[in-house]
């Protein structure tokens, strides 16, 4: 696959792991739809792109509006041709306790974040399935096994695309089809979403640490496209010590979360350009292009030992004992 010129789409590609994603299809030479809000966002991806060896088409859309992105969808396959793959990354949401979050606000994140996967899945699986081909990468994170305070929005909404993709995926299978859907968890991530996603927090929203650069996520979507009968895929070991600890000692994690999860998740950071993105691009705002990195670039690595083993089972099995072993043991020795 990576040897084609392929027609890729990839929403929420104005900032973070969707531009990223964007990019690193690009350096293979693909045609990459941007759909996205942002047009100053989208804007500066598409140079990114192009600067990167591939074809781009700037989409401007809100993804919770399927009209909208059905038109999108048509748009691509007119321009660029038949649909190889799509990639779901688009989402906002809102940092607050769920007392002070507005009905409307959560309405509107989980029609973003949620609906807006659904949206782009059936997009491409109307014009997939006749051909029998494509393969659609939706972007988790560890918080679709494990909700955690001041997220609860985007907690709920990764929550109900992990089921989203596993009812989808029974029925692909049943039909014996070559469609092919994956998930690919995400650890916390080095995005410009702790400047632009709307927050009540009486200081700076950061990544729960360790961080990751939005590249090593890319670097999972663009394997996880290529190999998309693989039901998930776990970046990094906080992801997997999470999704495990959580199935073995999920009430040890809310009580250690309820002690740790407001203060792990804020820092005191000066941020130039922070705006809310909850009903308008940010960019629209402030004018500003986020680009694909956060503010904590200092903070952020640039590998996942834990991605490579997710990419080898059997190695990976080890790696994933391993991580929950020893997240065990933390929230243990934190517990005592």
């Amino acid at each position: 696959m990576a040897g084609q010129r392929q027609t890729v789409v990839v929403t929420g590609a104005s900032g973070g792991i969707g531009r990223a994603s964007a990019i690193a299809f690009a350096k293979r030479g693909a045609k990459v739809a941007l759909l996205a809000r942002g047009e100053k966002g989208l804007a500066g991806a598409a140079e990114e792109v192009e600067a990167a060896g591939g074809t781009a088409l700037t989409v401007p859309l809100d993804l919770a509006d399927y009209d909208q992105v059905e038109r999108a969808a048509q748009r691509v396959e007119d321009e660029l041709g038949p649909i190889d793959v799509w990639a779901n990354v688009a989402f906002t949401s809102v940092f607050a306790p769920f007392t002070e979050i507005d009905p409307k606000e959560y309405k509107r994140a989980t029609e973003v974040t949620y609906l807006g996967y659904v949206y782009g899945t059936r997009a491409a699986l109307d014009r997939m399935k006749p051909r029998d081909h494509g393969s659609i990468v939706q972007v988790g994170s560890a918080l679709a096994y494990r909700g955690i305070p001041l997220q609860s929005a985007y907690c709920g909404a990764k929550h109900a695309i992990q089921g989203f993709h596993d009812s989808l995926r029974c029925e692909l299978l049943h039909d014996k089809s070559n469609v092919h859907v994956t998930m690919v968890q995400m650890p916390a991530v080095n995005t410009p979403q702790f400047s632009w996603v709307l927050s009540k927090l009486p200081k700076h929203p950061q990544p729960v640490p360790p961080i990751f650069q939005p590249e090593v996520a890319a670097d999972a979507v663009v394997y996880a496209a290529d190999h998309p009968k693989r039901r998930e895929y776990w970046v990094g070991g906080p992801t997997a010590a999470t999704i495990l600890a959580n199935k073995f000692i999920p009430g040890l994690l809310d009580r250690y979360l309820a002690r740790t999860g407001y203060k792990s998740q804020q820092v005191d950071q000066f941020d130039p350009h922070k705006a809310a993105n909850l009903w308008k691009p940010a960019d629209a705002e402030d004018g500003y292009d986020y680009g694909a990195h956060g503010v904590f670039d200092d903070r952020a690595t640039t590998r996942s030992y834990q991605l490579w083993a997710s990419q080898h089972r059997v190695l990976g099995l080890l790696g994933a004992g391993a991580a929950v072993a020893a997240g065990v043991v933390a929230a243990r020795s934190r517990n005592n």
